[in-house]
């Protein structure tokens, strides 16, 4: 079942951000059979990420909550907070899915 992760960076860390998106990159290409979608969420000029939104296809919170905290950002303690919650496809690629 699909699960919606975002996440908020804490203040000033872009830095610490660029540092191990590298390992955040990799971590992502190792999980890829569970992403369903995944990005940064950026500023309007595009140039600073302030978080993330995953989309991933796992069957429980717990199992979401444990994607996410093994993700090099959350070890490096890049994230205020974690939002999880299920969600539901309506749409894909402009298409209805229901």
């Amino acid at each position: 079942m699909p699960f919606l992760i975002e996440t908020f960076d804490k203040p000033d860390r872009q830095a610490l951000r660029l540092e191990v998106r590298q390992a955040h990159l990799e971590y992502l290409d190792a999980n890829v059979h569970l992403l369903l979608a995944c990005g940064a969420k950026l500023s309007d000029d595009g140039e600073t990420a302030s978080g993330g939104i995953y989309l991933v296809d796992l069957d429980s919170r717990e199992e979401a909550e444990r994607f996410i905290e093994a993700d090099p950002f959350h070890q490096a303690a890049l994230f205020a907070e974690v939002k999880i919650v299920r969600w539901r496809q309506a749409y894909l690629n402009r298409k209805n899915t229901l």
